[in-house]
C-alpha cells in the first residue's frame, strides 16, 4: 500500500543525533536554540520559539492572547488540534465558512462573525495553500484583533512573495512525522514582538522566568523559580532540533518535489470530468503539503475503496471540527460550504520520496475508477462551491 504521507529522512538525520547524545543534551539545550535561529532566518522573522508539537505551539499562541472567555473566529476544516487549543486556553471557537475551491477561511465570513465578544481570528493554510491574508489583516486591524496563523501545512509556503510565518503577530508550525519538515515530534511559533517571545519562552517551561540550565542566583535555591504565571511543559528537545536542522536544509528541495508530483497528477487528471484537482491562486506559492482532489459526494467513499483495492492509500482531511461530539456546545452557525466540501475531498499520496513507479500507480488507480452511471459530474457537483 502506498501511504498518503511518509517522512523523507536519511542518514544525515541519523548522524545529526550524535552531537546532542554525545554532549548529553537530550532536553532543551543549544541545538534547540540553533534550530530556532535558523528557522527564524529561513522565514525572515526575529523570533522563533521551539515547542514539542504543533499543538503546543497553538497552546502558546492562544495563551498569550489572554482570551478569558472571548471568541475566536476560526475554521472548522482543520485538524481538531487547532480548535482544541482555543478552548484549552479559555476561548470560545466561532466557526466561519470556507472558500469552495481552496478550503481556506473566507474574509466575508470572518467579518460576519465579528461581535463585541471577539478576541482574535485564527486562519489555517489548508493543505499548504496560503489563505488570502491581506484582506483578513486589514479587517483585523480595523477591529483591533490579533490574527493567529496555523501554518502546520504551510512550512515553506509564500503569500505574495512573503514567507508564511514572516508576517502577522503569531504563526504556528508543526513538525510531526507527516509534515513537510518532520522532526518526529516538534513545533515552532514565529513572532515579531520581543515581549510575546519572552512570555512564550516562560510559558513553554512551566512559567519559569529562569530558563532551564541557567545557574541559580547567589543565595537562591537551585530549584526555586520565580514563576510569573502558570505555564506548560511545551519545550522542544535537542534531539528533535538536531533532526529539524537537517530537515530545514532539505525543505525547499522537498517542497519542489511535491509541486512536481502535483503537476504530474494535474496533467494526468485534467481530462477526468468527474474529478476536480486542487487550485493554486495567483497570490499563492504552496508547500503542497497535501494533494486533495474533489469528487461527487455520492461516490466519494466508493472511489476511496477503489483506490485502496489498488494499494493506493487515501484519507479525508478533515471531518470538520464542529461535527465532533465535543463541539456540540459551540455549533451555533450553519456552514453550508464546509459541510459539502468535506464530503467531496480525498487526499492522495503526497511525499517527496514517491517514486516514478508509485506515481504511475496512483495515476492508474484514479484513472481506472468509473463512477456509478447514476452519479453526476464531480466538476459540476463541486463547482457550485467555488
Amino acid at each position: 500500500m502506498i501511504p498518503v504521507f511518509k517522512p523523507a529522512v536519511g542518514e544525515e538525520e541519523w548522524l545529526a543525533l550524535r552531537e546532542p547524545i554525545m554532549q548529553g543534551y537530550l532536553g532543551l539545550g543549544p541545538k534547540t536554540k540553533e534550530f530556532e535561529d535558523k528557522f527564524a532566518a529561513y522565514v525572515s522573522v526575529p523570533h522563533a520559539v521551539g515547542c514539542n508539537s504543533g499543538t503546543s505551539a497553538l497552546d502558546l499562541a492562544f495563551a498569550v492572547l489572554d482570551l478569558d472567555g472571548g471568541e475566536v473566529i476560526t475554521t472548522s476544516l482543520t485538524y481538531v488540534a487547532t480548535n482544541h487549543s482555543i478552548i484549552r486556553t479559555g476561548g470560545v471557537p466561532v466557526f466561519a465558512d470556507i472558500e469552495g475551491d481552496t478550503g481556506n477561511i473566507r474574509v466575508d465570513e470572518i467579518e460576519r462573525c465579528i461581535t463585541p465578544r471577539t478576541k482574535a481570528i485564527c486562519v489555517v493554510h489548508y493543505a499548504g495553500h496560503p489563505v488570502d491574508m491581506d484582506p483578513i489583516m486589514e479587517l483585523a486591524a480595523a477591529h483591533n484583533l490579533p490574527v493567529v496563523q496555523d501554518s502546520a501545512h504551510a512550512c515553506g509556503s509564500r503569500y505574495k512573495d512573503r514567507m508564511i510565518g514572516s508576517f502577522g503577530p503569531i504563526n504556528t508550525f508543526s513538525f510531526d512525522p507527516v509534515k513537510n519538515l518532520a522532526t518526529g515530534t516538534g513545533g515552532m511559533v514565529t513572532v515579531l514582538d520581543p515581549e510575546i517571545d519572552a512570555r512564550m519562552r516562560r510559558l513553554r517551561w512551566l512559567g519559569h522566568a529562569r530558563p532551564p540550565g541557567t545557574p541559580a542566583a547567589p543565595g537562591e535555591a537551585e530549584y526555586f523559580h520565580e514563576t510569573v504565571e502558570i505555564g506548560y511543559r511545551h519545550h522542544m528537545n535537542d534531539l528533535s532540533a538536531a533532526i529539524g536542522i537537517v530537515q530545514l536544509g532539505k525543505l525547499d528541495r522537498h517542497n519542489q518535489r511535491r509541486r512536481d508530483i502535483a503537476a504530474m497528477y494535474d496533467a494526468a487528471f485534467t481530462e477526468i470530468d468527474w474529478l476536480e484537482t486542487p487550485v493554486t491562486k495567483d497570490y499563492a506559492y504552496t508547500s503542497q503539503h497535501k494533494y486533495v482532489v474533489r469528487v461527487g459526494t455520492e461516490y466519494r467513499d466508493d472511489f476511496m475503496a477503489h483506490l485502496k483495492s489498488k494499494d493506493v492509500g487515501c484519507h479525508v482531511h478533515f471531518v470538520p471540527t464542529h461535527l465532533h461530539a465535543a463541539y456540540k456546545p459551540y455549533r451555533t452557525e450553519l456552514l453550508p460550504v464546509t459541510e459539502v466540501f468535506w464530503k467531496q475531498i480525498v487526499s492522495l499520496p503526497m511525499f517527496p520520496t514517491l517514486t516514478e513507479d508509485e506515481i504511475a500507480q496512483v495515476i492508474e488507480a484514479v484513472r481506472s475508477y468509473a463512477p456509478p452511471a447514476s452519479a453526476g459530474s464531480g466538476r459540476s457537483a463541486s463547482s457550485v462551491l467555488a
